[in-house]
């Protein structure tokens, strides 16, 4: 099931599975902004990424003695939420821990995503509590596909990244599905970057943030563009599925990273995870502007 919220500008379309955003549309144009989800190139749109970013090693962590198994980005983006408030431009979703998630993840939480809309914005808003006795340990981020091109008469050549404030960011490589934080280099974001398919060969492009940051997927051939932006996410990814001629980009904020490359598996040891005491509460927001 679905449900939908809208303004003047916008119609937003969330599922209840995975608390997923599946269409943004503007009014005015009739852009689609958000990948159809085809599987042919891949079969999701913004997927919720909880209680993991990323790939552990080997597909599995260690708390408490316990060695636990993990798939790819956690486990909430294929769990069905809850709608806990609907109006006409806000709604709100809640997963809670359960038998099934504690097999796999022995914490209990509360997790909502509230997405509200203002105009030609849309606010991703993250909400973890910790509602166990013990200390918690997670990561979140999100994963949304823009349609590139935006327009039929453009192809994706004609698109490029652009990025806010525009000065240098630390880039961390790839090494297999594993961050490899030895090999860090200075990555060129003082100026915008053209988006080809080769830039994706090496699987996703992934930059330490600190503050607000804004990134931008435009052309000069079209005053419309999307943008993403947040203030004090730690990491943010750039993929499209190469070799496939995928016509979408994700741009990925992060609370939270792949396992390193000489990770030990145990999960407090984990670069990127945070923390949250018994009753605390984590929140965190990501921003859409669709032009």
């Amino acid at each position: 099931m679905t449900v939908q919220i809208e303004n003047e500008f916008l119609i937003a379309t969330i599922a209840e599975d995975g608390a997923e955003l599946i269409s943004l549309k503007s009014k005015k144009s009739d852009i689609e902004y958000i990948w159809n989800g085809d599987p042919a190139f891949w079969g999701r749109h913004a997927p919720v990424l909880f209680p993991f970013v990323g790939r552990l090693k080997e597909d599995r962590y260690t708390y408490g003695g316990k060695t636990y198994p993990m798939g790819q980005h956690g486990f909430a983006r294929d769990q069905v939420f809850e709608v806990i408030e609907h109006g006409t431009e806000l709604v709100s979703l809640s997963l809670k821990s359960s038998a099934e998630t504690k097999e796999v993840y022995p914490f209990d939480f509360e997790l909502i995503l509230s997405y509200a809309l203002e105009e030609n914005n849309l606010t991703v808003n993250y909400q973890v509590e910790n509602t166990g006795n013990e200390k918690m340990y997670f990561s979140i981020g999100g994963h949304p596909a823009f349609n590139v091109p935006l327009e039929k008469n453009l192809s994706f050549d004609d698109y490029y990244l652009g990025f806010s404030p525009q000065k240098s960011r630390i880039q961390i490589p790839l090494s297999g599905p594993y961050a490899d934080f030895a090999h860090k280099t200075l990555g060129q974001t003082n100026t915008s970057l053209d988006l080809r398919r080769e830039l994706f060969k090496e699987d996703a492009i992934i930059f330490e943030t600190k503050g607000v940051n804004t990134f931008t997927i435009a052309t000069d051939e079209s005053p419309h563009s999307i943008s993403l932006s947040y203030a004090d996410m730690p990491y943010v990814g750039f993929w499209s599925p190469y070799p496939k001629e995928a016509p979408f980009v994700c741009i990925e904020p992060w609370c939270g990273i792949a396992d390193s490359v000489d990770a030990t598996g145990n999960l407090i040891d984990k670069i990127g995870i945070n923390q949250l005491d018994s009753s605390g509460i984590f929140k965190t927001h990501y921003t859409l502007t669709a032009k």
